[in-house]
This record gives C-alpha cells, sequence and structure tokens, in this order.
C-alpha cells in the first residue's frame, strides 16, 4: 500500500524535507500540508506542537529526523483503536450502513471478494430494497466476487425478511460470512433508523450481529461524518470503512475521522478494481502518508 501516493502527504512534504535545516518556514510548511490532506484544523495544530516540543527536545534540526518524528506521531494516533474484525461466528453477520452514494453497494461486492480471497464463503442480503438498481448493482459485485446472493422475492420486500432469508440460508448451507446491504435513504414515511433497528432485531432472532460497519467517502470529508451521524448515534456502528482515497490527497481524513467519532476504521478502499479494499493497518498507512 505504501507505493500508492494519490492520498499520500509526501508530494507535499517533499520540498520541506529535502531542506538542510528545520526553519520557521519548515513548521508553515508542515501545517499547510496536514491541512490540505483533510487532517483539519484542531488534529493539525496538536501534531505540530507535539512535533515543535519533539525537536526542541532531542535538539535536531536535521528534517529526517522531523520526518521520522511525524511518521512515529501519525501512527501512534491512528493505533489508538482496534481494526480488528470481529468476524469468529458462525455464520458471522455484518451489516453494512452509509447514506446513498458514498459506494456502499460497490463497497460490499469488494469486501466479499476480500473475504472470498481469505478462503471465506459469503452470502451477500440485497436488503436495500428501496431501490431496484441497488438489488442488481449488488448482485452483479457478489457473482463476480464467488459469493452467492439473496434477492428480494418481490420489488419492495420489506429489508427485515430479505436480512432474516439470508441469515437463514448462510445457517442452511454452512456459509460462513452473511453481508447484509441496508438502505442508505428511505422512499417511505418510515425512519431509516427505526427500519435498521427493525434489520438489527429480525435478524438478532437467529444470530447475533457480529460487526455494523459505516461506509464513508473521504473525499466528502466532514461533510461525510457529519451525514453519517445519525447511523454513528443509532446504528450501532462498530466500524468505518473509507471509500475513495484515491482520486486525491485526503489521507489524513482517515485520522480526523477516528479521533471524532471515536469508531476504529477497519477497511480502506483505494480504487475501482474489486481487488482494491483493505485491511486498515495504521504502521503501513502511516508510512505511505509520510513517504
Amino acid at each position: 500500500m505504501a507505493e500508492r501516493t494519490s492520498w499520500s502527504l509526501s508530494g507535499a512534504l517533499r520540498g520541506m524535507f529535502a531542506k538542510k535545516t528545520i526553519d520557521e518556514g519548515t513548521w508553515e510548511d508542515l501545517e499547510d500540508a496536514l491541512i490540505s490532506a483533510d487532517f483539519g484544523p484542531d488534529i493539525t495544530d496538536a501534531i505540530v506542537e507535539e512535533l515543535r516540543a519533539n525537536v526542541a527536545r532531542f535538539r535536531t534540526t536535521d528534517p529526517a529526523d522531523l520526518k521520522r518524528m511525524l511518521r512515529e506521531t501519525l501512527e501512534e494516533r491512528l493505533a489508538k483503536y482496534d481494526p480488528t474484525l470481529t468476524l469468529s461466528n458462525r455464520p458471522a453477520v455484518v451489516l453494512v450502513v452509509g447514506v446513498n452514494g458514498v459506494g456502499k453497494t460497490t463497497t460490499i461486492g469488494k469486501f466479499a471478494k476480500f473475504l472470498v480471497n481469505h478462503g471465506r464463503s459469503v452470502v451477500v442480503g440485497a436488503a436495500d430494497t428501496f431501490r431496484a438498481a441497488a438489488v442488481e448493482q449488488l448482485a452483479t459485485w457478489a457473482e463476480r466476487a464467488g459469493a452467492s446472493v439473496v434477492r428480494p422475492q418481490h420489488q419492495g420486500q420489506d429489508p427485515a425478511s430479505v436480512a432474516f432469508q439470508t441469515v437463514e440460508r448462510a445457517r442452511l448451507d454452512g456459509t460462513e460470512i452473511v453481508l447484509v446491504d441496508t438502505a442508505g435513504r428511505l422512499q417511505s414515511k418510515s425512519g431509516l433508523m427505526d427500519e435498521l433497528s427493525k434489520v438489527r432485531r429480525v435478524i438478532e432472532k437467529l444470530e447475533p450481529i457480529a460487526e455494523v460497519l459505516l461506509v464513508l467517502d473521504a473525499t466528502t470529508g466532514q461533510n461525510g461524518v457529519a451525514q453519517a451521524q445519525a447511523f454513528i448515534e443509532h446504528a450501532g456502528v462498530t466500524g468505518l470503512v473509507i471509500t475513495k482515497l484515491d482520486g486525491s490527497a485526503k489521507g489524513g481524513f482517515v485520522l480526523a475521522v477516528q479521533e471524532k467519532t471515536g469508531i476504529p476504521i477497519k477497511l480502506i478502499g483505494q480504487g475501482e478494481g474489486i481487488n482494491d479494499l483493505t485491511g486498515f493497518t495504521p504502521h503501513v498507512y502511516a508510512a505511505g502518508l509520510v513517504g
């Protein structure tokens, strides 16, 4: 992952670290780079303050030392939260939630492929029954991933019943992992969080829910977090999936969103291909950011 530079700070920092000494311009460049990478002002200030203190303490003027300190600081902050996926139940049931447009459906397909690549059997439940296109898109991605799919038996079928049938299928077939797509917006009058609560209750009559993964689009930054706040408050989210990290140097959003929500990042998507979703590893990500 470290060779990917589209979400990396390294381009913005290259000139700064090429200098012969650390001067006041170094700190201004670092602050600009962190802000432009979507770390946010509070985290940027905290990181710069910590690094200034370390540079003073170790009495160094070598930009190479500052680079190493920056990488270590980012890794330490990123590693405060455990990115491990909890998938030991059989079947392990994962609800995938998020507002429409963040790449939720394609993320489920990529996650299915990620799991199949690790030798797991997967069934996907198309419980976003309010959008016919979502069902077809999900089925296509699931088939590409080598996962089976449970579709609604008729248009507008109750999402909770599709979720129930998916878990039931997994139990009958001995499938290891269940991924359930959910609505990001409802066209009916019922509240979205009420609908998700119902899906949870119905699934839990059969099996406990192992993970509730919230998909966020890195390119929307803090706006994306605001849009997803209802899911964070009401859907029992256990992990974040950050998509669209390719395409812009917004890698700082990963740290900002983790610290803002208190929820660990468990998966990151870095491209359009079916294999472009990976587990989140703080030290690899920090190294990739700093270069």
